[in-house]
């Protein structure tokens, strides 16, 4: 069976600022496109991959710290990317913890929009 969530959408605010956040706390870089109603800054996908998301700014996309959670991959050391949480103006609300034998580890975080994400590791 293909994977059940094909895609995801985090809503910011200020999209330069939540692009320069998760730029810094995963070390890589996000592409930046419109479709004429609102600003996105898409996460990288490797062609194996299935799921991607991106930062969505516009009417109807408000940022918040309630609703469904969504886990970002933090492979392969959560620990390094929540050392760079505060650096990039998140915070950390959560501390790393196991979850379970087979699920490695999480932590969840506040990022520079106000928003509840959770960050997962295999470490």
């Amino acid at each position: 069976m293909a994977n059940m969530i094909r895609w995801f959408e985090i809503p910011v605010k200020d999209l330069q600022r939540a692009v320069k956040f998760y730029s810094k706390i995963f070390k890589t870089e996000l592409t930046i496109m419109s479709d004429g109603h609102r600003e996105m800054a898409v996460f990288p996908i490797e062609e194996s991959e299935e799921v991607t998301g991106a930062l969505v700014s516009g009417a109807g996309y408000n940022p918040g710290s309630e609703g469904a959670l969504i886990y970002l991959n933090a492979n392969p050391d959560l620990s390094a990317v929540l050392k760079r949480v505060g650096e990039a103006g998140g915070v950390v609300v959560a501390p790393k913890q196991k979850i379970g034998s087979e699920f490695g580890y999480m932590a969840i975080i506040l990022d520079s929009e106000g928003n509840r994400i959770a960050l997962n590791s295999k470490e």
